[in-house]
């Protein structure tokens, strides 16, 4: 087994979830102070920061090495590899080699290399060889998530899952070359069908606040936030809490759109934000396990697993956001936390989340939303109106309407 073997209760590991509470489990590994998530049906705890290695294509095996080890020592298990490049993959396998259990390796089918350069591809006599070739480079039998590389448009989706291509990838699956079934893709509408076909257990996703803020036509790779809506693209919300009562688990690529998001010139916000602020955001999504951070560097390693330690000053994208000159939210819930303490102790940020949850579904809420909501020391019907927390809400939500919401729809 690979770092999949990690168990709750396992020494060094401590619980933070509620014993009821089986919906999205957390631990802490007391060694290293990383908190782990499960990654949906996969089952996987993983970190929720994780490695994107990308970037290490342009670095020697020396200074890859010094990455991966530095990941590990701060806790980091995930890694994703999409990269065909012979090169990188060599050096990522070289620096895993005696520690293969300590990961959870994203491995990606239909990432190819041809005539010196990276192609995405479905042809089988290109797709087998490449995946095989990962392996043999990163010195492992078996990838922990078998990634359906890069699907941006449904009509190719459609084509997968009725050709050869998909075939290939139960294969692997039945084989124990693949552990689990995942798919990378920055479309949302393909991601959408993709967490309700019931045909893989996680999604790899581009994620941030920007991109959350792109109305429908506006493509993520156009460069331009100029279009910029002033709340979340319902559809990206509804992607987000599908995936969650779906138990489809999300790990997040582009979270910091390219570094955009840290120069105030180039941010829709006409403000900067932070490492931790945007790994805060992608982590607050619902059915996010993992926010997959490309790291170079050393240094970028430890400020990323940073946010481990942060305090909520530091992690507070809400106020940022809030206070924006440009596209600044307004109205929406977006689970900062901002409005604790209420006086009755109730957790507003989980049951606004609930509620959304529940909102797509109103003929029949799932089973899963129901329990998760019944298990809450607290709930809506137990508001007092006192509005408090409306005065310290950065987006100006209508916390009270939120929970005469939720009240009417749970009954309590």
């Amino acid at each position: 087994m690979g770092a999949g073997s990690i168990v709750l209760a396992s020494a060094g590991l401590a619980s933070c979830a509620n014993d009821k509470d089986k919906h999205i489990p957390t631990a802490v590994d007391k060694k290293t102070g990383m908190t782990l998530r499960r990654l949906g049906k996969t089952g996987l705890m993983v970190s929720e920061i994780g490695l994107g290695g990308e970037w290490l294509e342009r670095h020697n095996a020396e200074e890859c090495r010094d990455v991966v080890l530095k990941c590990q020592e701060k806790g980091i298990n995930i890694l994703d590899v999409w990269m065909s490049e012979p090169n990188v993959r060599t050096n990522l396998g070289n620096a895993i080699k005696g520690n293969r259990e300590k990961w959870y390796i994203q491995g990606h089918i239909g990432s190819t290399w041809q005539d010196g350069q990276y192609v995405r591809t479905r042809e089988m006599d290109k797709v087998v060889p490449a995946f095989e070739d990962l392996l043999e480079r990163l010195q492992t039998k078996y990838v922990d998530l078998g990634m359906i590389h890069y699907v941006d448009t449904l009509e190719e989706w459609n084509s997968i899952i009725n050709g050869e291509f998909y075939e290939y990838v139960l294969k692997l699956k039945k084989k124990g070359r693949i552990r689990h079934i995942g798919l990378s893709t920055h479309n949302v509408t393909v991601a959408q069908t993709v967490a309700e076909s019931g045909l893989v257990e996680m999604i790899m996703f581009s994620l941030n606040p920007a991109y959350d803020m792109l109305p429908s036509n506006v493509g993520i790779w156009d460069g331009d936030f100029s279009q910029a809506s002033d709340g979340i693209n319902p559809e990206r919300a509804r992607l987000y809490q599908t995936c969650e009562t779906n138990d489809i688990g999300l790990t997040v690529m582009k979270g910091f759109a390219g570094g955009r998001l840290f120069d105030p010139q180039l941010s829709p916000f006409g403000v900067a934000l932070t490492p931790v602020q945007c790994i805060h955001y992608a982590l607050t999504r619902p059915g996010v396990g993992s926010i997959l951070v490309g790291c170079e560097t050393v240094d970028q390693v430890l400020e990323a697993v940073s946010y481990e330690t942060a305090d909520d000053k530091a992690k507070d994208y809400a106020s940022v956001l809030a206070s924006a000159p440009a596209h600044a939210y307004g109205g929406q819930c977006t689970y900062c936390g901002h409005c604790k303490p209420c006086s009755a102790g109730i957790d507003i940020a989980m049951v606004n989340k609930l509620t959304d949850l529940a909102l797509m579904h109103k003929d029949e809420i799932p089973s899963s939303v129901l329990d998760h909501y019944k298990v809450l020391e607290l709930h809506a019907s137990d508001c007092t109106e006192c509005a408090r927390c409306e005065t310290r809400c950065p987006f100006s939500v209508s916390v009270i309407g939120k929970m005469k919401q939720a009240k009417e729809l749970f009954g309590y």
